[in-house]
């Protein structure tokens, strides 16, 4: 074979796609750095290692999505007074102050260009609710599941945000709003400042389909100015083809072909070397094609459910056409984190625009079935980590980007007072696992589910707990860029045991 002079960079570069070494996308950017740029800058490791303050409780997250805005009175936030005055308007409720224009727009970023209409007719609760546990917590009759393990459960009943519309998806892993996209989320700054624990895989991986573009759809998952190395990698659940970006350019290339491939291309990377020593952006990237062919070994066969446990299975509903896709996603995860992946972020609910849990209209149709997609399969992951003995050290977080509002919404002939509408005074979120308490709730919101007036946390409030449940400071920094105050929220003390 002829080659031209292997220190040449244009040459190199056309010999790697020859050889079939084609690799795209997100799966690159995030093996990038691993050895090449980490050896040319040996200062980041100190700036990371600052930041790790040794006492992590947790070494793993999975952090679920769902897309839409989950009514939090229809899951884990019950408000009987909602059927107690069913059709009445809240001016004629005890509880007329809630309706306040102004309290309402105090918590807005920009309260002109986000107000929406308040919709004083009450909805009734599309379900009952009952207690569950020892600690007997009040869980929606469409989640008996989850309810089922409310005692391993902390429910954030007081979260908020500042984004009245679909743009507060962004905001729920970025702390930002929908206009300032050039952000990090909360995976990859767990990424960023932890590292990998297992070298043939990502730290930082995403199930599911991401948010659309309307509501920020890679940036729902990137890394913004901390470089694309910490962002999210997509995989899929599927054994044959789990890796959406990592693939042979000649599919006809054998593993063992490409391994002696690998092999020539590191003496080549040796002799280039000499030529261009501080060329770190080549080296690194000789390197991502290393870790994408290791990648291509360990993936699939996380991703092959085949010797699991048929009652293991069960437990996730994988028996069940409702249940296949997510519990699927919730199994895969527990497999990555115990390979060592740091960050396993999973979206339920994608539909091409806002999200299927954007149940304007309908709602007492259209979220029963919603909800009996993921009730066993995160009850299912939840008893699985803890018979397996990871929960303490996996810290399983569940939200969405808001609530649904009390009222029935009247907007035009097509949403005429069966649905609900974006709510982001009140909601909430749940954690269990990774040193958080269980049997616990935190906060509340008032009686009608309108404003949260007790334990009041941003969502920023809730990235800083995950961040320091992983043993990190979550005030950390990245050289020559700045946060705002708000940013950094502030850990949720109470919910830690």
């Amino acid at each position: 074979m002829k080659m031209k002079r292997p220190g040449c960079t244009g040459t190199r570069r056309q010999f790697l796609l020859d050889t079939g070494m084609g690799f795209t996308g997100l799966a690159l950017n995030a093996m990038m750095f691993k050895d090449g740029v980490a050896q040319a800058a040996p200062s980041t490791q100190d700036v990371l290692t600052a930041w790790q303050t040794g006492q992590a409780k947790a070494k793993s997250v999975i952090w679920m999505f769902m897309i839409g805005g989950t009514s939090h009175m229809e899951s884990f936030d019950p408000k009987p007074e909602l059927t107690k005055y069913a059709g009445k308007s809240i001016d004629e409720t005890p509880y007329r102050d809630a309706a306040d224009q102004t309290k309402i727009n105090k918590i807005l970023a920009e309260p002109g260009k986000e107000k929406r209409e308040v919709f004083k007719k009450i909805l009734p609760l599309i379900a009952g609710h009952k207690k569950y546990g020892r600690s007997g917590i009040e869980v929606s009759d469409l989640f008996p599941h989850i309810g089922g393990v409310a005692d391993d459960i902390s429910f954030l009943r007081g979260m908020w945000t500042i984004d009245n519309n679909h743009g507060a998806q962004l905001t729920f892993h970025t702390g930002r709003k929908i206009g300032d996209t050039g952000h990090p989320t909360v995976g990859a700054w767990a990424s960023y400042g932890l590292g990998t624990l297992n070298a043939n895989l990502p730290e930082f991986v995403v199930l599911g389909e991401p948010s659309a573009d309307c509501c920020g759809r890679s940036f729902t998952f990137g890394s913004a100015y901390l470089g694309p190395e910490y962002g999210g990698v997509r995989l899929k659940v599927d054994p044959k083809n789990p890796l959406s970006f990592v693939h042979p350019a000649d599919p006809k290339l054998t593993f063992e072909e490409q391994r002696e491939a690998f092999s020539l291309i590191g003496e080549l990377n040796q002799l280039s070397g000499i030529d261009y020593p501080t060329d770190a952006e080549l080296n690194a990237r000789i390197k991502a094609y290393e870790l994408a062919f290791q990648m291509q070994m360990a993936v699939p066969g996380i991703m092959d459910f085949s010797k699991e446990p048929e009652h293991v299975k069960r437990l996730y509903g994988l028996d069940r056409k409702e249940c296949l896709a997510f519990g699927s996603q919730c199994l895969a995860a527990r497999r990555l984190v115990e390979q060592g992946v740091r960050f396993v972020q999973l979206f339920h609910g994608y539909s091409g625009n806002a999200g299927r849990w954007d149940h304007h209209k309908d709602i007492a149709k259209l979220m029963p079935p919603m909800c009996a997609e993921i009730d066993q399969p995160i009850a299912g992951l939840i008893h699985d980590l803890k018979q397996r003995g990871m929960l303490d050290e996996t810290l399983v977080v569940w939200g969405t980007e808001f609530g649904r509002t009390p009222g029935a919404e009247f907007r035009d002939t097509n949403v005429s007072g069966s649905g609900r509408d974006h709510h982001p005074h009140g909601f909430t979120c749940l954690m269990a696992g990774g040193g958080t308490k269980g049997g616990f709730v935190h906060g509340a919101t008032d009686e009608l589910g309108f404003h949260a007036v007790e334990g009041r946390q941003y969502v920023t409030d809730l990235h800083a707990t995950v961040l320091h449940q992983l043993g990190l400071n979550h005030r950390m920094m990245h050289p020559g860029r700045q946060r705002l105050e708000q940013d950094f929220g502030n850990v949720i003390k109470e919910v830690l045991v």
